[in-house]
């Protein structure tokens, strides 16, 4: 057994890939199976890809206008994942949308595709949209580490999607 392998799995450790994804071999079907002109400015965030990936600052000299895949998937209304918070108290709803906010920040400020297209707050659950399946997994996880609770995750294998369901009191 080596330090890549869980034990008895003869498989390397980490996320398998399934499904249409493993057809296809394109896990996010909003990143082109192209990659944009290099440079490329998303004209309506102001990301832009350089060296291969999107990222935040000045855009280089000569960018030419390319839409980047998160602001597609928002134009489109298309979540990458959904995080469905149920059974919120009162008393912690400011504190628990201050902690989505802040891993919201922290995960966007590394990855400019992964971000909160919607928080809605409903009187006993919060439903947040995100543009990718990264920054739902951390919420939740952020969420458990925070308050406990009951987490479920569920990444579709045959879609680049996950949902991810959290409860306080289970």
């Amino acid at each position: 057994m080596t330090a890549a392998q869980p034990h008895g799995s003869g498989q390397p450790a980490g996320r398998r890939i399934t499904g249409r994804a493993q057809r296809d071999g394109l896990l996010d079907p909003y990143l082109a199976r192209h990659k944009p002109p290099d440079p490329a400015s998303c004209p309506q965030c102001s990301a832009h890809f350089k060296k291969g990936r999107w990222q935040w600052g000045l855009a280089p000299e000569g960018a030419q206008p390319h839409l980047c895949p998160a602001c597609r998937r928002i134009a489109d209304n298309l979540p990458g994942g959904v995080v469905t918070l149920h059974d919120v108290p009162q008393g912690l709803k400011d504190q628990i949308i201050g902690l989505i906010r802040n891993e919201e920040a922290a995960e966007e400020a590394e990855h400019p595709l992964n971000r909160i297209m919607a928080l809605d707050d409903t009187e006993d659950e919060i439903v947040v949209h995100t543009t990718d399946i990264h920054l739902p997994r951390r919420i939740g996880e952020a969420l458990k580490r925070a308050y406990h609770g009951a987490l479920i995750m569920d990444f579709d294998g045959d879609g680049y999607f996950v949902r991810v369901d959290w409860n306080p009191t289970a």
